[in-house]
């Protein structure tokens, strides 16, 4: 069996490739720190915040709360525990499945989120919506549409 020769990056595909790598890594530093500075909260942290508020009753289920932040059911199993410490939400068993389990946002979690989603707002457009006209924000909207959809159909 003879093995193919990889489909190396042109040039323009590398410059592509290299600066979404750089860009994104920076950016979610930045964001991240901002949010670390002002308000004790991480970047991962806020986005669990925000993905619960905006659920009805202020909750969903650990898996699915995994999904929707693209991190290991593992990963978030650990940060929902630290974040429960904090009384930033509490796990609930789900009435319906013995075996689920509920992430559920407290009154605290929410007005830490109220405090904090300024300064979050303000980062993102700061450092990257603001640099951009409306058309390369649809642009890059469909690109990575695209390329979730395309991750999400070969992980299954």
């Amino acid at each position: 069996m003879t093995e193919q020769e990889p489909r190396w990056l042109d040039d323009g595909e590398m410059r592509a490739w290299r600066n979404y790598v750089v860009g994104a890594s920076m950016l979610a530093d930045r964001l991240h720190r901002e949010l670390q500075d002002n308000h004790g909260l991480s970047l991962a942290d806020y986005e669990v915040l925000v993905r619960l508020s905006e659920r009805p009753r202020r909750r969903m289920r650990m898996s699915q709360l995994a999904d929707d932040v693209a991190s290991s059911k593992s990963r978030v199993s650990h940060q929902v525990a630290r974040m429960e410490k904090e009384g930033l939400l509490r796990r609930r068993e789900c009435p319906e499945d013995g075996r689920g389990v509920f992430a559920e946002l407290t009154d605290r979690g929410m007005a830490v989120l109220e405090s904090a989603a300024p300064t979050h707002v303000e980062g993102v457009r700061a450092h990257m919506i603001d640099l951009l006209p409306r058309e390369d924000q649809e642009v890059l909207a469909k690109v990575f549409e695209r390329v979730i959809t395309h991750l999400r159909s070969v992980d299954g």
